[in-house]
C-alpha cells in the first residue's frame, strides 16, 4: 500500500470502533480511580483488548494496574509501543484527560493492527498506569522494558495544538529534619526547632530562584510542623518538587536545595535526612524526525498549532521513556484556551462532543505517524539517528 491507500484503512479501522471507545472513555470519565489504584479501569481496558484478539499481560512489569497487549503472533521486524494512561487527580477526576488519551491510544492500536504485516511492525498496547504520581513508566524504563521498542508514543490533551510540549525534568523529595522538643515557654533553650530548619530551608530555596536558570522551578510544602504551639517541634518535614528542562542541571538543582537543608540545619543546631517521594521524571529526549512528521500530520488533519512551544508544560514519565526509546508526546486541543489542564472545568469537557470528536482525531494522529514513519525504511533510520546523537 501507499501511504494514501494506508490512511484510507486507518481512517475506516478509527470510524469503526470510534463509538466503542466512546463507551471506554466515558465510562472511565464516570468512574475515575487514583494513581496505583485503577483496578477497574485498567480491568475494563484489558477485556476491550481481549474482546478484539489481543494476547493481555496483566499485572505487567510488576505492576498490579499496568498490562501489555499483542496482537498476532509477535513477529516482525520493528516494535511500537503505544503507551495508554488512565489515572486520575484526587478530587477532580479526569482533570488532566487520561479517560481521553488512553482511549484514544487504544482506538489507534485498534486500526493498526491489521496494518502490521504491511508496516512489518508489532503494535503493543502498553497500561502505563501512576502517572501523575510515582510514573509507572518510570519502573518499566529501569527494568528494560521499553529496550526492545523502535518508537514509543501518546498523546495528552491540552488546551492547544503542540507537537512536542516542553517536559520538565522532576525530581521529588520529602526532608526530615530532626530536633529536640522542650516546653516552648518554661524551657525553649533546652530544644531544637526543627520547624525553624523547614523555615530557613524555605527562605534558602527562595534565595537559590534568583540564581536559576529560567526553566527551574521549586515547590514546597510543609507535611508535618510539629505537635503543638507549646512543643519546641522535635519532628518535621516539608515536601519539595524540583524541575529543569535538562536532567543534568536537575541533578545539579538537587544538590542546590540538599545543601539549603544542610545549612538550614547546621543553623538550627538540628539534623535532616531525605528520601524520594516518587521517581524522577526525565525531560523529553527531542526527534526531530518523528516531530517533522507530527508536523506534516497537522497540517494534513487540519490542525492548526496554535500553542506556544516555548511555554514549560509541567512533567511526565513519558519524558523517561523517550531516553529508552525514540518518544513522542503530541498534544491536542480539547478546551479553550483559557481552560487550563488539572481543573475541574477541563475534567467537565471529556464526556463532550469536543472530546469524542477529539477521541477520533487523536487516533488519527498517533496512527499516521507510525505509518508514516514505519512506511519508509529512511524515515525509521533518520529516527533512530536522531534518538543516537541528541
Amino acid at each position: 500500500m501507499d501511504y494514501m491507500d494506508l490512511k484510507e484503512k486507518l481512517f475506516s479501522e478509527i470510524e469503526t470502533y470510534r463509538a466503542e471507545l466512546i463507551a471506554l472513555n466515558d465510562d472511565l470519565a464516570d468512574h475515575p480511580e487514583i494513581s496505583g489504584q485503577e483496578y477497574e479501569s485498567s480491568k475494563k481496558i484489558v477485556k476491550l483488548l481481549e474482546e478484539h484478539g489481543y494476547k493481555t499481560e496483566y499485572p505487567f512489569a510488576g505492576l498490579d494496574t499496568a498490562f501489555r497487549g499483542i496482537y498476532g503472533e509477535n513477529n516482525h521486524k520493528y516494535k511500537i509501543a503505544v503507551l495508554t494512561e488512565y489515572d486520575a487527580l484526587p478530587e477532580i477526576g479526569h482533570a488532566c484527560g487520561h479517560c481521553l488519551s488512553g482511549s484514544i491510544s487504544v482506538l489507534a492500536a485498534l486500526a493498526l493492527r491489521g496494518l502490521q504485516d504491511e508496516l512489518n511492525a508489532d503494535i503493543h498496547v502498553l497500561g502505563t498506569p501512576i502517572e501523575e504520581t510515582d510514573g509507572a513508566k518510570c519502573k518499566m524504563v529501569k527494568d528494560g522494558v521499553f529496550d526492545e521498542y523502535d518508537m514509543a508514543v501518546m498523546l495528552h490533551l491540552y488546551n492547544s495544538n503542540l507537537l512536542s510540549p516542553k517536559l520538565q525534568g522532576l525530581a521529588s523529595y520529602m526532608y526530615c529534619f530532626h530536633g529536640k522538643a522542650s516546653h516552648a515557654s518554661a524551657a525553649p533553650w533546652e530544644g531544637n526547632n526543627a520547624l525553624n530548619a523547614a523555615q530557613l530551608m524555605f527562605h534558602a530555596v527562595d534565595m537559590l530562584r534568583q540564581h536559576s536558570k529560567q526553566d527551574a522551578q521549586f515547590h514546597g510544602i510543609i507535611r508535618s510542623g510539629g505537635e503543638a504551639p507549646n512543643i519546641v517541634p522535635e519532628e518535621v518535614t516539608a515536601e519539595f518538587y524540583i524541575r529543569a528542562l535538562d536532567k543534568q542541571y536537575l541533578q545539579e538543582l538537587i544538590q542546590k536545595v540538599d545543601d539549603c537543608a544542610k545549612g538550614a540545619a547546621i543553623a538550627t543546631q538540628t539534623t535532616w535526612d531525605k528520601y524520594e517521594t516518587a521517581a524522577i521524571y526525565d525531560n523529553m529526549k527531542e526527534n526531530p524526525t518523528g516531530v517533522s512528521v507530527l508536523r506534516e500530520i497537522y497540517q494534513e488533519l487540519g490542525i492548526p498549532l496554535n500553542g506556544d512551544p516555548d511555554k514549560l508544560f509541567g512533567s511526565s514519565d513519558a519524558g523517561n521513556v523517550s531516553f529508552a526509546c525514540p518518544g513522542f508526546h503530541p498534544c491536542l486541543q480539547v478546551a479553550d484556551e483559557d481552560v487550563a489542564i488539572h481543573t475541574r472545568e477541563f475534567a467537565d469537557i471529556m464526556k463532550t462532543g469536543r472530546a469524542h470528536n477529539a477521541l477520533a482525531v487523536g487516533a488519527q494522529i498517533l496512527a499516521l505517524q507510525i505509518a508514516k514513519i514505519f512506511s519508509d525504511e529512511e524515515k525509521i533510520q533518520a529516527m533512530k539517528a536522531d534518538f543516537e546523537r541528541n
